[in-house]
């Protein structure tokens, strides 16, 4: 090949992989197989090789080059890059609204411009001439550091682009989910944002480009004619940057609320992690005539999503007792707002976790909710401790009914041993009228706690035989109500075999085990005459979990509870009564999120029967 005949190759080559590039990343519609980008790129890496001079520095083989770098250079900001103020919820949005509509009371009226806020880390590009020439860090706002090389090993960022003038890009870099797995197997980083910025600032760039990171450009700094934040999205789009396709306009502060709070529930949607969303007016001059405060635009600010995880103070550690008898210590919280909740109380798990966690009461601790859903407390800041904190002291006796507990083997809890304990049968009644076991539409703790309090209920049994009478003796009782609670006891006079088995609170047993027990044995009968031997022998049950159930059916105390239960006419249907057809027999079905026409338990139910 000669010469031209390889500068004209080199040329479209160039051409055709910027084009395929464009439309995987930007477009987020591919032409070709990204192996057929590589083919290609590794024709126009030989070419080059082989005639030095057509290398230029916008070809797509440059994007890992050069040497490692003894320090980063400084680079000073064109404009400062600022940072923005922090909204927590509506009526911070609100009184920031107010704020603007003092300067200007046309202030958002052309509506905001809302972006998902990355948890990455904040980059300036300056393009001269269509070529990237300096890629930096945010640092102070006014200077930072020269990270082109590292910058260049980006993939999402263009090397070149169709606008000779000088150009001032904005926008995020950061580490996919799928990215920080695959390199936490081997590496060890605290959070994608850590990794990301870390990579940044790496002086190896083949380090960098090893660790595949990504990017959103999100403001055009350069004036090209754009009027609002929206059509600088657009222009960017234009010239090949990667912009978000879930950034959005909305026209008022309760469309905000509405992306904000669809974001905060749906983000783990996402293959990247955000904290929030940034609202921005969207009127350029509108922005530019609201200033900046300190080093905050006010024309813009960051709306966080609930914290997953704050500080509070450990008031006080209680010991509650479970329907088995596990004592379990609980955190007692000075109020706090984690997840869109409020939480004021946290499990501490058993004496082991208070031992490993060091908690004291009267510490500051850091709480979050366990798959964003359950308080946890996850350790005591030890730094702000004053002297004043108390070491907690497991009970040695239930703080129910006083008699002792034990802790048996290797078992990490404490358990109350007394059969009768209040607490223990309390617990019991509020599993019994539960979803999953009983199902007692209407009958609720509080009502049972009514019920035990006046001594009108002592088991679950017991629950059968109530009249309309009684609970016209409790608090907030009239004919209806009262009438409406027997029916929703009698309408659950009749149940099937593994409901029950599940609603009797057997020490490990859940509601998968009670299924399992049903389908075996048929009837309640079968299964309370059953040895331990032939329990032992079934599949998912061990060793632990069938001297559980044989003991339970041995203990006299639920035999008279069994037989008492017979007597109010309850009607247990056999796992042959229950059974309806085998039509979905051998499927597999996964319920989650709602359902539109029934529970999730009911269409368990169904698919079950059938």
């Amino acid at each position: 090949m000669t010469k031209a005949e390889a500068r004209a190759r080199v040329a479209k080559l160039k051409e055709t992989i910027t084009t395929y590039r464009y439309h995987r990343l930007v477009l987020d519609t591919p032409m070709v197989e990204e192996s057929v980008e590589d083919s290609l790129k590794k024709e126009l890496f030989d070419l080059e090789q082989e005639f030095p001079e057509l290398m230029m520095p916008d070809s797509p083989t440059q994007r890992v080059g050069g040497k490692p770098l003894d320090k980063f250079e400084k680079f000073t900001h064109p404009t400062r890059m600022l940072s923005l103020l922090d909204a927590f919820g509506k009526q911070d949005l609100e009184d920031w609204l107010a704020r603007l509509k003092r300067i200007d009371p046309r202030a958002g009226d052309s509506g905001y411009f809302c972006e998902l806020k990355l948890d990455g880390l904040a980059i300036e590009l300056v393009y001269k001439n269509g070529l990237l020439e300096v890629g930096a860090t945010r640092g102070d706002g006014t200077i930072g550091e020269n990270v082109t090389q590292n910058l260049r090993t980006v993939e999402a960022l263009p090397l070149a682009i169709d606008e000779k003038k000088e150009l001032v890009i904005r926008g995020e870099v950061f580490i996919t989910k799928k990215e920080f797995k695959r390199i936490t197997k081997t590496e060890d980083f605290a959070n994608p944002r850590n990794l990301a910025a870390g990579s940044i600032r790496q002086l190896d760039p083949g380090i960098t480009a090893s660790r595949k990171m990504d990017s959103f450009a999100y403001s055009l700094i350069t004036d090209l004619g754009q009027k609002t934040h929206e059509e600088e999205h657009k222009i960017l789009h234009k010239l090949g940057f990667k912009i978000n396709s879930h950034n959005k306009f909305c026209k008022t502060l309760e469309e905000v609320q509405e992306s904000r709070d669809y974001w905060e529930k749906h983000r783990e949607k996402l293959d990247y992690e955000i904290d929030g969303i940034v609202v921005i007016v969207n009127d350029d001059r509108m922005f530019q005539k609201l200033g900046v405060i300190g080093k905050t635009p006010r024309g813009a600010i960051a709306y966080k999503f609930s914290p997953r995880e704050s500080t509070t103070k450990l008031l006080d550690i209680i010991v509650s007792v479970g329907r088995t008898g596990t004592l379990t210590p609980v955190a007692v919280l000075e109020p706090v707002e984690i997840g869109g909740t409020t939480v004021s109380r946290a499990t501490l798990h058993n004496e082991d976790e208070i031992k490993r966690l060091g908690v004291k009461i009267g510490d500051t601790v850091v709480v979050g909710r366990a798959g964003d859903v359950i308080p946890d407390v996850k350790k005591a800041i030890v730094e702000l401790r004053t002297g004043k904190e108390k070491e907690f002291v497991f009970p040695k006796k239930c703080p129910a009914c006083d008699h002792p507990v034990m802790r048996r083997g290797i078992d990490v809890a404490y358990r109350c041993i007394n059969k009768t304990c209040p607490a223990i049968k309390r617990e019991s009644m509020y599993h019994f009228i539960a979803k999953g076991a009983m199902d007692l539409d209407g009958i609720g703790p509080k009502l049972i706690d009514q019920l035990m309090d006046t001594g009108l209920i002592k088991d679950p049994a017991d629950l059968y035989s109530l009249k309309k009478e009684d609970f016209l003796n409790l608090d907030r009782f009239a004919d209806k109500s009262a009438e409406n609670a027997v029916a929703a006891i009698q309408a659950r006079k009749t149940v099937p075999l593994d409901r029950f088995i599940f609603a009797l609170g057997i020490p490990h047993v859940g509601s998968e085990t009670a299924t399992d027990l049903a389908r075996h044995f048929g009837t309640l009968e079968k299964l309370a005459f059953s040895s331990l031997e032939s329990l032992v022998t079934l599949r998912d049950i061990g060793d632990i979990v069938a001297k559980s159930i044989y003991e339970w059916f041995q203990n006299l105390h639920n035999k008279k509870l069994l037989e008492k239960f017979k007597k109010t006419g309850l009607k247990i249907l056999t796992a042959e009564t229950s059974q309806k057809s085998n039509k979905l027999q051998n499927l597999t079905f996964v319920f989650t999120g709602s359902l539109e026409t029934i529970s999730r338990e009911s269409a368990d139910a169904l698919v079950r029967s059938h």
